[in-house]
């Protein structure tokens, strides 16, 4: 067709029949552009497939693998478990160092008086007004200076060291128990511990249950003190810790009933030790003083012989006040031992060489610290060592 009659044929359509002529060209032109793409771009050959074996061919044996069972056992040797031993316990305290205040007043007070000094009468002058204020009693206190004069007259600081060491242990000797520790007289072995509000007497008894069960004894607790609010579960908790029954009665309940009931119960059970606690009270109160008459009445009644140990549990902080205790329980009572308690916080120790003068009671324990071993035996020469070791 003529390019003039092409333009003549356009002119003479409308503008829908040009719109309808633009979209066919393109539908055309993208139809061939599709169809030289995919002659570029040859097909992706599928993998061949490889082909069979010959029915002729051997069979492939597969590798022979042993059973598990007729594998060697490879046993893997085992380092032997090491015992897990306990951590060590940590050193006993010293006695010295338990006793450090008592020496500092008494002995420490007294050598650094003497000095390098001879006994004169100036210096027996000045022992004497020491010797009288460190809570020995006068009766101690005078013998104590009549030694030193006699041994040590006009002599060194060394000598009157020697002598009033000697006079100190010669006294507390005479006091020490006798026998082997924990032993027991007859089953039960019963104890009536006594002593006034705050001695430490309750917390007495439950070391003591302690040793004694840690010795391999059977025992069995008496909350005789019915009075003291919190007494009967105080002991209580000692009991749970060592380990033994506590025979209780109710508040502010009879303490000699209590006491019977204790003993009744450890002949019953076949108990080694029954210990009996007893309300605390002031010397001074003759009904109750009396009472603890009653109690040990009753418990020799219902077994014959006991108690076999009577114990006086004393504040060493109370000093003199101690002596005058050991007086008036004595007499109500018939004390058989004493344990002073709570030396290691004082400085008013030396009662116990008043205590050992004056009674002559054997001085079965002495407390040094709040754990149980902190209750230990007494002995007249650790202890003057520890008084007198520089």
């Amino acid at each position: 067709m003529p390019e003039s009659a092409l333009v003549d044929l356009l002119r003479s359509l409308g503008a829908a029949e040009l719109a309808a002529i633009a979209l066919t060209l393109a539908a055309l032109a993208g139809f061939a552009i599709a169809r030289l793409r995919k002659r570029r771009i040859p097909p992706v050959a599928a993998p061949q497939q490889p082909a069979a074996r010959e029915a002729t061919a051997p069979p492939v044996e597969a590798p022979s693998v042993p059973l598990a069972a007729e594998l060697p056992v490879q046993r893997e040797t085992m380092p032997e478990p090491r015992a897990i031993e306990p951590p060590p316990a940590p050193p006993r305290a010293s006695l010295r160092e338990r006793l450090a205040r008592t020496q500092a007043a008494l002995i420490g007070r007294a050598l650094q008086l003497v000095g390098a000094r001879t006994l004169d009468s100036e210096l027996e002058s000045e022992l004497e007004a020491l010797l009288f204020t460190a809570d020995l009693g006068v009766k101690t206190a005078e013998d104590l200076l009549a030694s030193v004069k006699k041994e040590a007259a006009g002599g060194s600081a060394a000598q009157v060291r020697d002598a009033l060491r000697g006079s100190i242990a010669e006294k507390l000797r005479r006091v020490e128990p006798r026998g082997e520790p924990l032993a027991t007289a007859a089953k039960p072995h019963v104890i009536v511990v006594l002593g006034v509000n705050g001695s430490g007497k309750t917390t007495t008894i439950g070391k003591l249950a302690a040793r004694y069960r840690s010795a391999g004894k059977s025992v069995l607790l008496g909350a005789g003190d019915t009075f003291r609010a919190a007494a009967r579960e105080q002991l209580e908790k000692w009991g749970e810790r060592a380990g033994c029954d506590v025979i209780a009665g109710p508040d502010g309940g009879d303490p000699a009933a209590v006491a019977f009931d204790t003993v009744k119960a450890a002949i019953a059970r076949g108990v080694d030790v029954a210990i009996i606690d007893t309300a605390g009270r002031l010397q001074t109160k003759q009904p109750l003083m009396q009472e603890l008459g009653k109690i040990v009445r009753i418990v020799g009644r219902e077994c014959p012989g006991a108690p076999h140990e009577t114990l006086l549990v004393l504040d060493a902080n109370t000093g003199q006040n101690a002596i005058s205790q050991a007086r008036e329980f004595t007499q109500a009572a018939g004390v058989s031992g004493i344990v002073l308690t709570k030396l290691d916080g004082t400085a008013k120790g030396g009662v116990i060489i008043g205590l050992a003068d004056e009674f002559g009671i054997p001085i079965e324990y002495v407390g040094v610290g709040e754990s149980v071993e902190d209750l230990r035996d007494f002995s007249a020469e650790e202890f003057v060592d520890a008084l007198f070791e520089t």
